[in-house]
């Protein structure tokens, strides 16, 4: 299944609607209108009726080495979905994305024509983004206006009635203390959101755009999706943004274009940085309650809820600007993710980072006048067990490493198994010598149909299973060979860097 990563731009929004002016009530009344009780002016033009307007506006099946399986890097954003083909996999890494590839959903999440999951894109930079939040002021003004005009009429009916000898009973003017227990939504985002940054990412040819990340050590280090930051990786501009309004300047650390995991580290970190507790994201259970936070659409700080919808969802993601996709064994969630909502934290019911939100499913118009897909309820998010593990290797050495069975494997979405292909990538042999597979006996031809007990149905899921694992672990691979099935075990292989 594919997806698309929220990494497109698209005019941001302001983070906040502006305040609205103290005196609304009287601002708002239209001009040529009489105030509420007043006599109509005779010689006063009526005004003209509101104008009626419409302001609201992956891929292929190419075939490539098996996850991790001596590939080349996959790419984070994958926006046309290459051409399928029969012939077996490129020997660079990494492999092309499987037809229908979702988008990211980061900072630009939606991308992909029917694919599965795609991470949410970052919004682009802010450039003539000022169009939907003078919509939205203009929204909150009205609101307010309506509100004022309310009150006061309120008010003069009850000074009449009670001018009349008819007596009030007015309500009190506290409502008590409101008290949020733990575990409260309420109380989870109150606690979150102050270790939750909006990531503002700019290459040196000025493109880039928004997402989301959370502080992940007291050092300075803050998780986040590579498409988040990929367009800031060489000689670009990266700054961490708090809810306070604090802003540092960032750097990239480390990026694994494969696992869609990245993380950067705060220049003159504050001393008072509080990291989120990290879950257990092997203990979730389909049902429970998830929280998400990010920048939708630009707009910082935004909690949404939902549950956990599906786990260990094979999902290939793109972002829509190259060829290349991201591979996850993820947790689906039904919480809306939107583009600007890639690498933020998705939380459960206590408040621990279960996974990172990186893609979603959507449909091909996203509406808001920008052709940028939006929230359909399909959501992905890296759980966040393996990225935990992927952000260490990064922090430690700067390069991401991979789990690899050795051998090249069609992306073919066949629901059949992911078939060991007869040629390699690029001429290469399809079963590297003295690897993995070679050593468990496995051959060009075969089809991998389990990997310990999860079924595989494809290329791009024996992938995102192979790298919940760790280089070295002990697996059993079920696979049929002339009709027959059989199985053997196997030890994981490695591969550092995404080239």
């Amino acid at each position: 299944m594919s997806t698309e990563n929220e990494g497109t731009a698209v005019p941001p929004a302001p983070s906040a609607p502006p305040p609205a002016p103290v005196d609304a009530p009287a601002a708002s009344a239209y001009q040529g209108h009489p105030a509420p009780g007043a006599a109509p002016d005779p010689g006063r033009a009526a005004p003209p009726a509101p104008a009626q307007g419409a302001d609201q506006g992956h891929g292929p099946t190419p075939q490539g080495p098996a996850g991790g399986t001596g590939w080349g890097p996959h790419g984070a954003h994958g926006g046309q979905d290459p051409t399928p083909s029969s012939s077996a996999p490129e020997a660079s890494w990494p492999p092309p994305p499987p037809p229908s590839t979702p988008s990211y959903g980061d900072g630009g999440a939606g991308y992909g024509q029917g694919g599965w999951g795609a991470p949410p894109q970052p919004p682009a930079p802010k450039k003539n983004g000022g169009g939907r939040g003078r919509m939205l002021a203009a929204v909150l003004v009205a609101a307010l206006v309506a509100g004022g005009a309310g009150g006061g009429l309120g008010y003069t009916l009850a000074k009449e009635n009670d001018s009349n000898g008819s007596t009030t009973v007015s309500a009190s003017a506290s409502g008590g203390n409101v008290k949020r227990d733990p575990g409260t939504i309420a109380a989870v985002a109150a606690k979150a959101l102050p270790s939750t940054v909006t990531i503002e990412a700019e290459g040196s040819s000025g493109e880039g755009g928004t997402g989301t990340g959370f502080v992940f050590d007291t050092q300075g280090h803050i998780v986040t999706n590579n498409h988040v930051v990929a367009d800031a990786v060489d000689d670009g501009k990266v700054s961490a943004t708090f809810p306070d309004g604090k802003k540092y300047d960032a750097e990239v650390v480390g990026h694994a274009q494969g696992y869609d995991v990245a993380v950067i580290k705060l220049k003159n970190a504050p001393s008072d940085l509080k990291p989120l507790t990290l879950g257990n994201s092997d203990d979730v259970a389909v049902g429970d309650s998830t929280i998400a936070i990010g920048a939708p659409f630009g707009l910082s700080n935004t909690v949404t809820t939902g549950i956990i919808s599906a786990k260990n969802r094979p999902v290939a993601s793109s972002d829509g600007a190259g060829s290349q996709a991201s591979y996850m064994s993820a947790l689906q969630t039904d919480a809306s993710i939107n583009p600007g909502n890639s690498g933020g934290p998705l939380l459960d019911a206590q408040g621990n980072v279960i996974g990172i939100n990186s893609a979603i499913q959507s449909t091909s118009n996203g509406g808001f006048g920008t052709g940028q897909a939006g929230s359909i309820g399909l959501g992905f998010a890296i759980p966040i067990n393996q990225a935990k593990y992927v952000a260490q290797e990064l922090i430690r050495t700067g390069k991401p490493v991979y789990a690899k069975i050795g051998a090249s494997v069609s992306l073919e979405d066949t629901a059949g198994g992911a078939k060991i292909t007869e040629q390699g990538a690029g001429g290469s042999e399809p079963v590297d010598p003295g690897g993995p597979a070679d050593k468990a006996g496995l051959r060009p031809g075969d089809v991998i149909t389990k990997l310990d007990d999860r079924v595989i149905d494809s290329g791009p899921t024996l992938i995102g299973e192979i790298w919940t694992h760790k280089p070295g672990d002990e697996v059993t691979i079920t696979y049929e060979r002339d009709g027959k099935e059989r199985t053997t075990e196997l030890t994981l292989g490695s591969r550092t860097g995404d080239s």
